[in-house]
């Protein structure tokens, strides 16, 4: 029974903290409850709007997703929600497969959600919760860079009552141009107006709801004037109720189609999710389990799926809200989800004249944080291999859209690194002066060198793709020493794995180095690159290959030798005059 308690609290972690729980803790996470409700009224519904869906499927996704990812939360901080990259890149697909169809839209794009928690749950049992780490922080910043500019140019004509048009973001923008003479006054005022307000009172009063304002205000605007009759687009009849919980609709024919757009939102989301949940984590000193996040974000994503809703993230903004109005458990979310049923069945009458270009303003002024210019100079500065990286993020997003922006920079991402990894440094190593340690003498040309003895590192694993560029290399190197080299020493200390073809490359090297009557010998090398080395017989011919055996005893040796072998030659010449 305790093992089973156990288990329990570990897959289900408010089984564990909720009987504990302070009641100090109460208020503060009921007022940040409602503070992130304040604010998501606004957000959700721009962001489904976006995603080509109606406002209220924004709600549906804040109100069960965030109920369902407090059951399993790691994370105290973290607000699950519809996100900006995520919306657009369901419109970008499921707008093709409906056809036109409203409700076949809903349904695929809440199927798209269910088989983006069928991803979590499969990374949750395979334990992959690692491979965020192949998606790094510069194709992120590039990533989000390009999709803000490709989320505003969709904005756009919504800002400006023209229709708009165009595949990638520089037809859109020449589209817009070519309207902006057809565009209409009466929204421009208004959406530009929304604007300013926002983009002045998030500055003004962080952690305010200053867009829930605006939408108030908005939406009186509209009904006073009657600004309808000029061509403002609201976003009228919202149901005042929750939707009936049910498994969205099987598509089989759309279901190839999908499996991209669904790994492509489970890929983003978890990322962006964990690297938010680990900001907070951070700065209020716990730790955040990603194993655990998989299968919180598993459900959310599920239970957005029976209700109506589409694929959900954890989102910095959101979760900074939450954060900042005081949020001390996951419970906030809970009280954010009650708050928005509340709104849903009592105010959603008085949301029927939004208008959509206020929507559209929201949207715009969330996108402004997405593009840190600040960011792309100071990885120019550290790292041009990673700066081409958030580059091809960047620009791949503006041509090829968000969706094939994500595959195109993964796999730049992948091809750089390769290419880094196909001509690894090998380091000339001398032995910094007054120590037993080893350095690269090109950059340190104070470390002492000893004649006859050629000391190299190979600074990255010795695999199948790099060993013919580090081969020649060395045997370049040793051709270019001024002193004839009775003895050359390969320092494995950076190189934590050899595969069969790095073994054969050292084998290779000791059979050149032995015609030239030079000896090879491996110093420094890890646990498992010692086993492969003896499995494959070369430990052997490199003189043994030990644990024991340090570069400094080899080193030691060598000047050992060449002393006593200096003094024997002293005495033979004098011996024989």
């Amino acid at each position: 029974m305790k093992n089973l308690l156990a288990w329990l609290k570990q897959l289900v972690p408010i089984v564990d903290w909720l009987p504990r729980y302070q009641t100090s803790s109460l208020w503060p996470d009921v007022i940040a409850g409602v503070t992130l409700a304040a604010y998501a009224v606004p957000v959700a519904m721009a962001y489904a709007t976006l995603a080509g869906l109606s406002p209220q499927a924004g709600l549906y996704c804040y109100i069960f997703s965030g109920i369902a990812y407090a059951l399993f939360a790691s994370s105290r901080h973290l607000s699950i929600g519809p996100t900006a990259s995520i919306s657009v890149m369901v419109a970008s697909v499921v707008g093709t497969m409906a056809a036109g169809n409203p409700y076949a839209y809903a349904s695929i794009a809440s199927m798209t959600a269910g088989m983006v928690a069928a991803f979590y749950l499969l990374a949750w049992f395979m334990r992959l919760s690692s491979f965020v780490n192949f998606i790094s922080e510069s194709i992120l910043l590039g990533f989000k860079a390009g999709a803000a500019l490709s989320i505003a140019s969709i904005q756009l004509p919504k800002l400006l009552g023209v229709a708009g048009g165009g595949d990638n973001f520089f037809e859109k923008i020449f589209v817009i141009f070519q309207q902006f003479d057809s565009a209409n006054i009466t929204v421009m005022a208004l959406g530009a107006g929304a604007l300013l307000v926002i983009f002045i009172g998030d500055r003004l009063l962080p952690g305010r709801p200053v867009a829930l304002a605006v939408v108030v205000l908005s939406t009186g605007i509209v009904s006073f004037f009657g600004l309808t009759e000029r061509g403002v687009n609201v976003v009228g009849y919202i149901p005042a109720a929750l939707p009936p919980l049910a498994i969205p609709s099987f598509h089989a024919e759309h279901i190839e189609g999908l499996l991209e757009l669904a790994f492509a939102c489970f890929l983003l989301s978890y990322v962006e999710s964990i690297a938010a949940s680990r900001t907070f984590a951070s700065k209020h000193h716990y730790t955040v389990d990603p194993r655990q996040e998989l299968l919180g974000l598993g459900a959310a994503n599920f239970v957005a799926a029976l209700g109506h809703g589409y694929p959900v993230a954890g989102g910095l903004s959101q979760s900074a809200v939450n954060e900042n109005a005081g949020a001390r458990t996951p419970l906030s979310l809970v009280f954010a989800s009650i708050s928005l049923v509340l709104v849903l069945y009592f105010l959603t009458g008085m949301l029927r004249t939004l208008p959509e270009c206020v929507l559209a303003a929201i949207v715009l002024v969330a996108m402004v944080g997405f593009i840190k210019t600040g960011d792309f100079k100071r990885l120019w500065q550290i790292s041009r291999l990673e700066f081409n990286v958030a580059m091809v993020a960047f620009v791949g997003v503006l041509l090829l859209g968000i969706l094939r922006g994500v595959a195109v920079s993964a796999i730049a991402s992948i091809l750089f690194l390769l290419r880094m990894m196909a001509k690894p440094h090998v380091s000339l190593l001398g032995r910094i002066p007054g120590s037993t340690r080893f350095s690269d003498s090109s950059r340190h040309p104070s470390n002492e060198r000893f004649p006859g003895l050629f000391l190299f590192r190979v600074e990255a694993p010795l695999l199948y793709f790099n060993v013919d560029a580090v081969y020649t290399t060395v045997l370049d190197a040793i051709g270019l020493e001024k002193t004839k080299i009775r003895l050359a020493v390969c320092d494995l200390s950076t190189s934590p794995y050899i595969d069969a073809a790095g073994a054969k490359m050292l084998q290779q090297l000791e059979e050149e180095l032995e015609r030239k009557g030079i000896q090879l010998r491996v110093a420094e090398a890890h646990a498992e690159v010692r086993e492969i080395l003896r499995v494959t017989g070369i430990s052997e011919s490199l003189g043994g290959v030990s644990r024991h055996i340090s570069l400094a005893d080899i080193v030691e040796d060598f000047e050992r030798d060449s002393k006593r072998s200096a003094m024997y030659n002293g005495i033979e010449r004098r011996s024989h005059p």
